[in-house]
């Protein structure tokens, strides 16, 4: 659910749509034909290890100018420590800056702080706020609930001591997440609202996993391997993160009832057009009761990655970027 390292940085620069049999714009033809041979297949045999070692990639410092530090935070159980990322900009305030929590993609399994360090670099840079990014607890080696506990732990630490430890505005705070990070970006909101933590001001869910029935149109649509993403992947994916338990709304936030969501801080929900995971984006989208909702055509799942080469990226996050400013702009 992210891309492997060795992603092409070139091809086909234009970014309208591909020919009729092709949804996919030429450059995103080419990307996601590269990713998908990369990546190869995941079932029963796959070696975690080596799969996260052929997804991997460095951090890289090139992106736009911000300061990066690593850190440890409390985790959800007693004595526990989580890893984060901490990234500024030039236009970060030194107090009560706003602050956005990042949750990585991968499907729970794969990925890492340094798999989504450019896309963290970017987002300070646009939005002007303190990202931190979390290392949550992988499975199948953690299942559920393990990632998403670390994730509410993270909101706790920043609502109780962000502005003390990084200067940031524990009044100001939103999420975001990409793919398995949206689904743990929407989890969060729905914690906060039953424990009683302060709610985010905001959440940013781009392509999100939201449901484990993989029974929707466009499942069946784009999953059959041509977009890079398929059916099987999300299968492999939802068993090793639910390792047999039955889905419920902290992991599948689909689930959520009526009544939660109307408790869901605004949202921008952004999907791709070439997406397994589309309509059921869409289908949230649809439930929420202050949204803002995009579908970027021509791109396929993982696509914001690929901001420096798809003018549908560019244009995505830029826009997602301003609708963060705005929320983050305002103190409660």
């Amino acid at each position: 659910m992210s891309s492997p390292a060795g992603d092409p940085t070139s091809g086909p620069a234009d970014g309208s749509p591909g020919c009729s049999s092709d949804p996919l714009t030429p450059a995103a033809r080419a990307l996601a034909d590269s990713i998908a041979a990369a990546f190869g297949d995941l079932g029963p045999n796959t070696d975690i290890a080596a799969q996260r070692r052929r997804t991997s990639r460095p951090p890289d410092p090139r992106r736009r100018p911000a300061s990066v530090t690593d850190r440890t935070i409390p985790g959800p159980a007693p004595g526990s420590r989580l890893r984060v990322r901490v990234y500024r900009s030039a236009g970060t305030p030194a107090t009560d800056a706003p602050a956005l929590l990042f949750f990585h993609g991968g499907g729970w399994v794969l990925c890492s702080l340094d798999t989504h360090d450019g896309l963290c670099r970017e987002l300070t840079h646009l939005t002007g706020a303190l990202v931190v990014s979390v290392d949550y607890r992988l499975a199948p080696e953690h299942p559920a609930p393990a990632a998403v506990e670390d994730a509410y732990a993270a909101l706790r630490w920043a609502t109780s001591h962000l502005r003390e430890e990084e200067g940031g505005d524990p009044r100001r705070i939103a999420v975001a997440g990409d793919s398995a990070g949206g689904n743990l970006a929407a989890a969060v909101c729905l914690l906060a609202a039953e424990r009683g933590c302060p709610l985010p001001v905001a959440q940013f869910l781009a392509y999100p996993v939201l449901d484990a029935r993989l029974a929707t149109e466009s499942m069946r649509t784009y999953g059959d391997g041509r977009f890079f993403l398929t059916a099987a992947h999300m299968r492999w994916y939802w068993g090793h993160y639910l390792a047999g338990a039955a889905p419920t709304p902290h992991t599948a936030p689909c689930l959520a009832s009526d009544e939660a969501l109307r408790l869901m801080p605004p949202a921008y929900v952004l999907t791709a057009e070439c997406d397994p995971l589309r309509d059921e984006g869409d289908a949230f989208a649809a439930r929420l009761t202050t949204v803002r909702h995009r579908t970027a055509p021509g791109v396929f799942h993982g696509f914001l990655d690929f901001f420096p080469q798809l003018p549908q990226a560019r244009e995505a996050l830029d826009d997602a970027a301003v609708w963060l400013r705005d929320r983050l702009a305002a103190r409660r």
